[in-house]
């Protein structure tokens, strides 16, 4: 490994899966503005859109997020494609 490449401001930081709530705990040198306490403690907080708390691949369940439609129209246009 290169010498002086590598961030040295590594500490623990709260990542909190926005969607389903949960936090994991991780280090990281993620930048955040935010504060979060958890159990008694606060650690810098770094918002997540998806985790494995909610991606369909690690729940096992199909949760679509669409308000357009967008995704309905797609199964009906390609819909003679999947018989």
């Amino acid at each position: 490994m290169k010498n002086e490449i590598h961030p040295n401001n590594y500490r623990v930081c709260a990542f909190k899966d926005m969607s389903t709530g949960d936090v994991t705990l991780i280090r990281s040198c993620a930048p955040t503005k935010e504060m979060l306490e958890v159990d008694g403690q606060e650690y810098p907080l770094v918002k997540m859109e998806v985790s494995s708390y909610s991606h369909p691949f690690y729940t096992g369940k199909q949760k679509l997020l669409d308000t357009a439609g967008r995704v309905d129209k797609f199964r009906n246009r390609y819909a003679k494609f999947s018989k």
